[in-house]
């Protein structure tokens, strides 16, 4: 849904900041791509937070930070969760990991990454919604939810 979101925005809107305390979809994209790569990376063997991660500059732009750029960092960091979740087994869901310190569960650990993904996520999407009144729905628009379940149940 993000990548979709997100193609609707032009560089300009891609890179808006809609007010002082607010992250622009750019950082958000900068944001969780380094949080996917330093959980994912290495995930059953060293610590989520890797020494290699720079948090704080993930919320600074600068000029290397183009949007080609950034999401190609967003798709390497996809792909390390993807990758990853690809080698679990069911017996490694209970192993421990440690993320900053704290051991968890490979269950607890996918839970918490679920959780932060979708938080960013409905922040991009919101990002749009407000830079993009226009852009299409990607759920079941407001007002259609009659026409849309009877779509999958038949008509009655």
């Amino acid at each position: 849904m993000a990548d979709q979101a997100m193609a609707a925005l032009g560089d300009a809107e891609f890179f808006h900041r809609p007010g002082p305390q607010v992250n622009p979809v750019a950082l958000i994209v900068k944001h969780l791509a380094g949080n996917l790569l330093s959980r994912w990376t290495d995930f059953l063997d060293s610590d989520g937070e890797k020494p290699s991660r720079d948090r704080d500059d993930e919320f600074t732009l600068t000029e290397r930070d183009t949007r080609a750029a950034l999401l190609e960092v967003w798709e390497r960091g996809w792909r390390a969760l993807f990758d990853t979740l690809g080698t679990l087994s069911e017996a490694d869901l209970s192993r421990t990991v440690t993320i900053r310190g704290e051991p968890h569960t490979v269950t607890q650990a996918l839970l918490r990454a679920a959780t932060h993904a979708a938080y960013h996520i409905g922040q991009i999407l919101y990002l749009v919604r407000l830079l993009r009144p226009d852009s299409p729905w990607l759920t079941v628009p407001p007002g259609a939810s009659r026409t849309h379940k009877a779509s999958y149940l038949g008509a009655k």
